[in-house]
């Protein structure tokens, strides 16, 4: 929810200053860079993802106001940003989405490796338009600089990052290198991780192991008014899936993905036009869910998605009306995604194919320096073709049986913001949206059937499944400047057909057909539709309490909470619980240090079928030291750092993990990190 990252929340070593600087924007229009404060932000910056190492999106950005985690598997954590996951959050680097299939499943992998990128965003509310109405939850953007914007100043800039790990015995290591000068800039990086199953308290989490690596290249060409380039990048890696059954079976998921991605941008600055800007992305992404039998690695299930997407901004030069000034941003998008499932026992998603087209617009009215004005609308057309299913009402088997037909869908989602931004006396800044946003079903959620091993769940798509509308209004209020700061949010949503996983409470095995018989062990799985409405409310503080050293000490709170129910009072299942925390920072050009204690009520507001959830209390600690030699010297900065998380060594459960029962998160952690960098 914070709209910056270099004070609050993070813990910048070179912080001394007493303000919190803004979202950076890349260009003088809002729409092409953050959301100029109309939204709520999340930035974590690269020395935080450097000193937390984790693998996976969700686990980098947990225990932020707002933000929780999957935790299925330490490579597989998907974001989830105020109670909503999956399909609703959409996961990008550089502007292009992971074009993975993590959304399908908590136990898939985000592939995007928190450690190469050097700054991630989380943006909420109406700046989600302009990536699709898909991210009805938010967007997670990291920005890993492989395609070059700009030359290095003195001609190569080279940094490494990594650390290693005590719970995990996990040591990982990235490292990237752009040289070049005024018209050509290459960059290249690579990554590598591995790490064994995680220490918990009183013993191990079995079959949490992971292997993890990958590379990029990357070269842009520039010229005076803007650049234009390209990259490609592979990764691939085998992790481990913790749980009961899965780690009786040795059950692992190998992944493998390749990308090539394009982008460019084109200052003009004439005709009206500002800035013509693109980003273009293939690609191929496959893995496979592998049991081990007998010694040997038997493949059970194959997963295969091939994407395309294209997206296009232009932004048009301020216009000077009668009551402000008017800066703006037309789009367009395109998307191709075929994706299929195929299991030993039966196809579990015949191949599908999804195509998006869309439009939109952004406009910012600057009326004074005191109020602003926001509007935007999005419009899209999505066909989905694939395989559907019409299963008995019963949901069991014989006599009934399921019968397949082919399926042609499309949809026409709409969606439109608006947002006011004033400022107030004493340096307070007041923000209120209104937002409608529809979303078209995605095809897993039309047409999957049959088991997820991972989960151990037996899940059905329904393929006359309708748009998924919500309307949000969200209040927010900041201060970002002086020894006290603050941001706070609070907001109300209401869903109409809001999709969801309904456990149905019938077991079944790896085929319909074993719905119902005793001893099955998979929870058969619906996905339906029913009206709901989130409520919650988001807060961080700061105080600066004085000056030691050459820095500044002070303390800061935090506290956050979704109350999410059906319409008839019954409550959505898998939300994080309330969460209350606070503690202790000091910041200086040298020294960053930080105590900070972050409570976890129990959960006892649960969905059908679901159980509660403990309550847990996280101390973290980390303290880093940065040394900046000559400027002439080969290894002008370098980082070191401890970092302590779990240090009570509590049992930490998630009640958002389908596996919260038999999974519990790392206990008592101890991890040494360090960075150079040469610019």
């Amino acid at each position: 929810m914070l709209a910056c990252g270099t004070v609050i929340g993070g813990g910048d070593a070179d912080a001394q200053t007493t303000e919190l600087p803004e979202i950076v924007v890349q260009s003088a229009t809002p729409v092409s860079g953050g959301d100029s404060g109309f939204a709520s932000v999340t930035t974590v910056n690269e020395q935080e993802l450097t000193s937390r190492g984790a693998a996976s999106l969700g686990d980098a950005l947990a225990g932020r106001p707002g933000l929780s985690q999957t935790s299925f598997a330490p490579a597989a954590s998907r974001p989830v940003i105020r109670g909503l996951g999956g399909f609703r959050v959409r996961t990008q680097e550089n502007g292009i989405g992971s074009h993975d299939m993590a959304n399908l499943g908590e136990d898939h992998a985000v592939t995007i490796d928190p450690l190469l990128a050097g700054q991630v965003e989380v943006i909420r509310g109406p700046g989600v338009l302009r990536y699709g109405s898909q991210a009805i939850g938010g967007v997670v953007s990291a920005d890993s600089g492989r395609i070059p914007t700009q030359a290095p100043a003195s001609g190569v800039r080279f940094e490494a990052r990594g650390g290693i790990n005590s719970a995990n015995d996990g040591r990982e290591g990235a490292a990237l290198l752009q040289a070049g000068g005024e018209n050509l800039v290459v960059h290249v990086d690579g990554v590598r991780r591995r790490s064994d199953d995680y220490r918990i308290p009183g013993g191990r989490q079995a079959n949490s192991s992971l292997d993890m690596q990958g590379h990029a290249l990357g070269v842009s060409h520039l010229f005076a008014d803007g650049f234009v380039g390209v990259s490609y990048q592979s990764s691939q890696m085998t992790y481990y899936i913790p749980g009961v059954a899965s780690a009786a079976e040795k059950n692992h998921i190998d992944l493998w993905q390749d990308k090539w991605s394009s982008r460019g941008e084109w200052r003009i600055n004439d005709h009206g036009i500002d800035a013509l800007r693109y980003w273009f992305g293939i690609t191929d992404y496959r893995h496979h869910e592998v049991n081990v039998v007998g010694g040997a690695n038997v493949i059970g299930s194959v997963f295969k998605n091939r994407e395309w997407e294209a997206r296009a901004e232009l932004t048009h030069m301020p216009v000077e009306t009668r009551i402000g000034t008017l800066r703006g941003a037309l789009g367009l998008q395109w998307g191709d995604r075929r994706l299929s499932a195929v299991k030993t026992t039966g196809v579990l998603l015949a191949p599908a194919q999804v195509r998006t087209t869309a439009a939109f617009l952004f406009e910012e009215l600057t009326v004074d320096d005191g109020l602003k004005l926001q509007a935007a609308g999005r419009v899209d057309h999505v066909g989905v073709n694939g395989v559907g299913a019409t299963f008995p009402a019963s949901l069991l088997p014989p006599p009934n049986a399921p019968t397949e037909f082919g399926v042609s869908r499309e949809f026409l989602p709409l969606s439109a913001s608006a947002g006011v931004l004033k400022t107030l006396p004493h340096d307070l800044v007041a923000r209120l949206t209104v937002q409608h946003v529809e979303r078209a079903p995605d095809a897993i959620e039309l047409f999957y059937k049959g088991p997820h091993d991972t989960p151990r769940t037996f899940e059905i798509g329904d393929p006359n499944m309708r748009l998924e509308k919500a309307n949000t209004a969200e209040l927010g209020l900041k201060k970002t400047h002086g020894d006290f700061r603050f941001d706070a949010s609070a907001y109300y949503t209401r869903f109409t057909d809001f999709i969801f996983k309904n456990f149905t409470g019938v077991r079944c095995n790896d085929t319909f057909a074993t719905c119902g018989i005793p001893g099955a062990s998979f929870d058969q799985i619906t996905y339906s539709q029913r009206d709901a409405r989130f409520i919650g409310a988001e807060a961080q503080v700061e105080y600066d309490i004085g000056a030691w050293r050459g820095g500044v000490w002070g303390v800061e709170a935090q506290y956050d909470f979704v109350d999410a129910r059906f319409r008839d009072g019954s409550f959505v299942p898998k939300i994080p619980p309330h969460r209350i925390g606070g503690g202790l920072y000091y910041r200086a050009a040298d020294w960053n240090g930080r105590v900070h204690l972050l409570h976890a009520f129990a959960q006892n507001r649960l969905g059908a079928f679901e159980t509660p959830t403990a309550g847990y209390t996280l101390l973290n600690a980390e303290i880093s030291h940065t040394h900046r030699f000559a400027q002439s010297g080969l290894v002008p900065e370098v980082t070191v750092g401890l970092r302590g998380e779990n240090l009570l060594n509590q049992n930490v459960r998630l009640h958002q993990s389908y596996k919260k029962d038999e999974v519990l998160q790392p206990g008592l952690t101890v991890r040494l990190f360090a960075s150079v960098k040469l610019n």
